[in-house]
């Protein structure tokens, strides 16, 4: 049996998907007989992901202080789950299958490796992100459109919000807090490519 440990990839989540993903691990830990000592308490890490949630939508007004204890906080929160990620690693001895009972990622998951179709960063100032996708052969142009909330039932309610030469756009201007959905779809000299699967962002 191969010896598999914790991936950190969380580490590298927007700061939305590390809430999700945080919360999903003390729910999978809560009452998991794999792991009833943890080094960090759950009671100690929910209060670390809630302190984290409020630093979010304290940064939503774009103040220089918000953002500072945002960062702060971010960094806290996962110096948390560091912790019962090396907890797990001792404790499921490198079994896949009691890593992953505890919600984290383990090594030899074969998603890990694969780079994403299309990926999403935060941007520099509150509002903004930026745009990637995996570049399409022959590719002239890329459309790039968004919804807010959640995904339209109408393809034509989607907001076309760019046309690029090359495979990314920055996007500014959106709403702190709110969660958008982004797709973007090649010009290429057969025609224009389907839209890619919709993806999701919660914007800080």
């Amino acid at each position: 049996m191969k010896y598999v440990k914790v991936l950190l990839d969380f580490i590298l989540l927007s700061v939305g998907d590390k809430i999700a993903f945080y919360r999903n691990i003390i729910d999978k830990l809560t009452n998991n007989p794999s792991f009833s000592d943890p080094d960090v308490s759950l009671l100690e890490a929910t209060t670390s992901v809630n302190d984290l949630e409020a630093a979010v939508l304290a940064a939503s007004d774009g103040s220089h202080t918000a953002n500072a204890i945002l960062h702060d906080t971010i960094g806290s929160t996962d110096r948390t789950f560091r912790t019962l990620a090396a907890y797990i690693d001792r404790k499921s001895k490198g079994i896949e299958s009691t890593i992953l009972s505890s919600g984290f990622h383990a090594t030899r998951q074969p998603t890990a490796p694969q780079k994403e179709q299309f990926y999403i960063i935060d941007g520099d100032n509150t509002g903004c992100v930026h745009l990637f996708s995996k570049p399409t052969p022959r590719a002239g142009a890329y459309i790039w459109q968004m919804y807010k909330g959640s995904i339209p039932l109408n393809e034509a309610d989607w907001i076309t919000i760019g046309h690029t030469t090359r495979a990314d756009l920055e996007v500014s201007g959106l709403e702190a807090t709110a969660i958008y959905y982004f797709r973007n779809c090649a010009i290429t000299p057969d025609g224009k490519t389907d839209y890619c699967a919709p993806v999701k962002k919660i914007v800080i």
